[in-house]
């Protein structure tokens, strides 16, 4: 329970300001700042993830003569309904399940 006591709100305010600006934020262009520089760090992370889930974490052909054989060799053990597309990432070749996306 916070105390009735001014001083002690006082402290309890600038403990609450202190951590809100930060020990270097002194003004609303620096709580700006600190927010755009927050907006790119994450921006930054959800990129690095896209990037993961959409080309590192697949295999890469150097051609696409090269995934259409790859794909006749999954075919000859089972594995039907791929297809290959150019990687916009690494500009590799890469399979997929999925159907063609439809791009406007």
């Amino acid at each position: 329970m916070s105390s009735k006591k001014r001083s002690a709100r006082t402290r309890q305010r600038e403990v609450f300001l202190a951590g809100l600006y930060g020990a270097d934020m002194g003004d609303m262009d620096d709580v700006f700042t600190h927010e755009e520089r927050r907006r790119d760090r994450m921006d930054e992370r959800r990129e690095a993830a896209l990037r993961h889930k959409a080309c590192a974490s697949k295999r890469r052909y150097g051609s696409r003569m090269q995934a259409e054989s790859a794909i006749t060799a999954c075919a000859e053990h089972g594995t039907t309904g791929l297809r290959c597309y150019r990687c916009t990432y690494c500009h590799g070749w890469h399979l997929t399940s999925h159907g063609p996306v439809n791009i406007p």
